[in-house]
């Protein structure tokens, strides 16, 4: 992993793997270190985690520079937090709740049949239902459905949730 002095966002985006910023370290989960912890899991799904993981990131930036753009009069910095460095239990936080999104997008991965899974990973990368059909020798109708379904269990899933 290169040594980035950029934002979280950055050094997690231009990784391999999944990077975790902490006050005393920094903790890259790569795909070989995924797989070997959850042997159920395939490279997509590892996809799937490291797109939320950006997104995430990429979120903390721009809550961070909406922040930092406030402007508060020099006098008034003494009675704002937001001038604060974040504190080791915020960073703690921040850490599990990443890890808890993780857990919730892979048990909500786990309501699909195998079928709905693979084609909602491969839709969600990008490929055209019309493309997919084609790679798995199905009419594209049938992978509209199954994404279709898979969405409809995956809102239910989350619904049931709460989150």
């Amino acid at each position: 992993m290169k040594n980035y002095s950029d934002s979280d966002y950055a050094v997690n985006k231009y990784a391999s793997g999944i990077v975790y910023r902490f006050a005393d370290q920094t903790v890259e989960v790569t795909l070989e270190d995924y797989l070997r912890e959850n042997p159920g899991r395939t490279e997509a799904d590892f996809a799937v985690l490291k797109a939320l993981s950006d997104e995430l990131y990429l979120e903390q930036v721009r809550l961070d520079n909406a922040i930092s753009q406030k402007t508060v009069s020099f006098h008034a910095l003494e009675e704002t937090v937001s001038c604060a460095v974040p504190s080791s239990e915020d960073l703690h936080d921040r850490a599990e709740l990443r890890r808890c999104h993780a857990e919730l997008a892979n048990a909500a991965l786990d309501k699909l049949t195998e079928v709905q899974r693979r084609r909602y990973l491969l839709y969600i990368d990008g490929l055209s239902t019309r493309k997919i059909a084609e790679l798995e020798g199905v009419t594209q109708r049938s992978v509209m459905d199954s994404i279709e379904w898979a969405e409809k269990k995956l809102w239910k899933f989350l619904s049931e949730e709460k989150i």
